[in-house]
């Protein structure tokens, strides 16, 4: 794929290679480690607009940021425009340069709320939340997919709307929201699109290789890729796919995660929230098995950077 600086209203991105919004994974740390391994943006995880509002010191973790994070990017989600609109302009989200809103998720607690994916099945709503928060002063994106269910496609028109709203740009995952996060992506929906709209499309779903992430612009035409699961497994996938340099070794890159995420929670809770981020990291080493049971139950940083220092 051609790497490409991508702009997103006034804001020039340095590469066409994202990292998505990962709920529960894509923290601060992680984002800074992806960035210094090639991710031209990566985003927060999804963050409720009603929790900042009803309860900012939960939520308000989530938007942790560093300076390294040169560019900042929030995913927000909500159904509510006024708000979503009300969040955007809070002093919570004043640090953040683009916000993007999730229209995709397919998780069955925020679709029977009327979020995520089931602002798909109502068109002027969506509209509204991205005209409301268009207006708010910040560039605006969505993620989005293909629609609800297999032959019921929306993503031409979904795409054509968010242009018409006020959008910057577009996030496309190229699976309805019954598969989840499996079976194949659709990249005809995907280019579909990209051939009704002028704002930038970033194409999403099953990038885990270089070599996926250049089928996945091959075949929809698209001006960038998001990288998810791929990025939890393998954060080296950026310098991979941009064909730059490493800043880090596997080893180093995982190192840093933990170290960061210590310093701003300490040992012990550090080690509980890595847990979950190391079942990933020890994907694909030997007695992997055994070593998930060892992360599982270390109650300290140090303990999990044994675990890292002699196996990973």
């Amino acid at each position: 794929m051609e790497i490409k600086s991508i702009k997103i209203g006034n804001i020039e991105v340095p590469n066409n290679v994202f990292l998505a919004p990962l709920a529960g994974y894509s923290s601060a740390e992680m984002r800074v480690v992806c960035t210094l391994l090639g991710a031209g943006l990566a985003f927060t995880e999804m963050v409720s607009a009603k929790g900042l509002k009803y309860n900012p010191k939960a939520t308000n973790e989530l938007l942790y940021t560093y300076p390294e994070e040169k560019i900042k990017a929030v995913q927000l989600f909500g159904e509510d425009s006024e708000v979503l609109s009300w969040a955007v302009k809070s002093e919570y989200l004043q640090k953040f340069d683009i916000v993007d809103i999730n229209m995709g998720c397919p998780v069955p607690k925020i679709f029977n709320n009327g979020e995520g994916s089931a602002l798909l099945k109502d068109m002027n709503k969506a509209s509204k939340i991205i005209e409301s928060l268009a207006k708010c002063g910040k560039p605006v994106t969505v993620k989005f997919r293909i629609g609800l269910e297999e032959g019921n496609y929306v993503t031409k028109e979904f795409a054509k709307m968010c242009e018409d709203s006020g959008a910057s740009l577009i996030t496309i995952h190229g699976r309805v929201r019954t598969a989840i996060y499996s079976g194949d992506v659709n990249f005809k929906e995907i280019e579909s699109a990209k051939n009704a709209v002028k704002i930038p499309v970033i194409a999403n779903g099953g990038v885990f290789t270089k070599e996926d992430a250049n089928v996945l612009m091959d075949r929809t035409g698209a001006d960038g890729v998001m990288v998810a699961r791929g990025a939890m497994n393998n954060p080296l996938i950026f310098s991979e796919i941009t064909e730059s340099k490493s800043a880090l070794t596997f080893k180093e890159a995982v190192l840093m995660h933990l170290n960061l995420l210590e310093k701003r929670l300490g040992s012990e809770r550090c080690a509980v929230i890595f847990r979950k981020q190391m079942a990933f990291y020890l994907k694909g080493v030997r007695d992997s098995k055994k070593l998930k049971e060892k992360a599982f139950s270390a109650t300290s940083a140090n303990e999990m950077r044994q675990i890292i220092l002699n196996y990973v």
